[in-house]
């Protein structure tokens, strides 16, 4: 495989964070198209490498090894079989085959990810003139694939990042009900915040939000604490991955100053989340404190919170949610210049909270459907301009 060589690409994410996949691409310099699930793009092995290192919320980048209809288990098979597997495959490879199939002819997806693995199998052997006696040893590097079927429309897709991306690394512990790292990252990037401002959450737990917005403050790589499955493969150049970490570091600003809070009642959750931002290196960019809710004093300006409370979804629960809820709305109401997001799949909130949100934006807390309640405070006032005197 050469360095240069261009892939197909996919950056798979959850419902509703496709459209922020699409922006970190662009951002980035990547030219892409935002699709249901997933943002797709062309690149290199170095496009490969920076995208599993830099995008916050997405879940995976595939390879796109080939894409055709099929509408019989003959078809399938002989399309699979077409594709140049021995570009990817070395013979000791180990190759799963994942699936799924939605609304396709061939809907049985056992019988799907068996044909799509027998294909290529008899296409290895073929090339590495191996009888069929001889089962392929499946001793060497993980090269995970997925037969992914859409009205009849097959996608075969090879997966260069191992464990999800939101897999940052940091977390040692986590709380009762955690939101994945991307996720919390998409919900600080869905903000107005900025690293000059203050960031406030109100219910911690085991500290990802906060984490999450510091790792953003400091412009560090949320890939920069772990490993790649394409790093394992005897064709993917060990010294692209080194390049793009060196530039990662160079990147990083540690010298900012952040204003970055996280309280909870729980003193239990408090350590848990020090501990987590102590692991990543970020334990003096973050305030933690035990603190209740209703004992919550602000008195700067112009800050954010994010929030993401609790949502009751546990018989018994609800009332003491609801609770938590009005006391929210009672010691955030009255800070008319900080902007509040918080996330819940209650729809009642605002009516506990005290206050219609200024927008609502629909989001996936992995099969939970919630909505993201936003409030928007007073803009900071713009700072005089100078005037120069002829």
């Amino acid at each position: 495989m050469k360095e240069n060589q261009i892939f197909n690409l996919v950056a798979t994410a959850a419902s509703g964070l496709e459209a922020l996949v699409g922006k970190e691409l662009r951002d980035m310099g990547i030219e892409c198209q935002v699709e249901n699930g997933r943002a797709r793009f062309q690149g290199t092995m170095e496009t490969i490498a920076k995208t599993n290192l830099w995008l916050r919320t997405a879940d995976r980048i595939k390879i796109v090894v080939g894409e055709f209809d099929a509408y019989s288990f003959d078809e399938l098979f002989e399309s699979v079989k077409a594709l140049p597997w021995e570009d990817f495959l070395p013979l000791d490879a180990e190759f799963p085959v994942a699936g799924k199939s939605i609304k396709s002819k061939l809907y049985s997806t056992p019988d799907c990810q068996a044909i799509t693995k027998k294909a290529i199998v008899n296409r290895l052997r073929e090339y590495y003139h191996r009888p069929a006696s001889v089962p392929l040893a499946e001793t060497g590097a993980l090269f995970q694939l997925e037969v992914a079927l859409l009205k009849d429309h097959v996608m075969v897709t090879l997966d260069t990042t191992g464990p999800s991306l939101f897999k940052r690394g940091y977390r040692l512990e986590k709380g009762g009900a955690p939101l994945k790292e991307n996720m919390a990252a998409a919900l600080v990037m869905l903000t107005n915040w900025r690293k000059d401002r203050p960031f406030y959450d109100p219910v911690c737990g085991s500290g990802t939000l906060c984490i999450e917005a510091a790792l953003i403050g400091h412009n560090i790589a949320p890939g920069f604490n772990r490993e790649f499955a394409c790093e394992k493969w005897d064709w993917f150049k060990p010294e692209i991955f080194d390049k793009v970490r060196a530039e990662a570091e160079e990147a990083a600003d540690y010298d900012v100053v952040l204003d970055i809070t996280g309280s909870d009642i729980n003193g239990r959750l408090i350590e848990i989340a020090q501990k987590n931002a102590e692991e990543i290196g970020l334990g003096d960019s973050i305030t933690f404190k035990q603190q209740a809710v209703k004992d919550i004093h602000i008195t700067k300006e112009y800050g954010v919170i994010v929030a993401n409370p609790p949502y009751g979804e546990r018989l018994g629960e609800e009332a003491e949610v609801r609770q938590l809820y009005k006391e929210m709305g009672r010691v955030f109401k009255p800070l008319k210049t900080w902007s509040k997001y918080i996330i819940t799949s209650d729809l009642l909130f605002e009516e506990f909270y005290g206050e219609k949100a200024t927008k609502k934006r629909k989001l996936y807390n992995g099969a939970l459907r919630t909505d993201l309640f936003q409030y928007w405070g007073t803009r900071p006032p713009r700072e005089p301009r100078e005037t120069t005197h002829a």
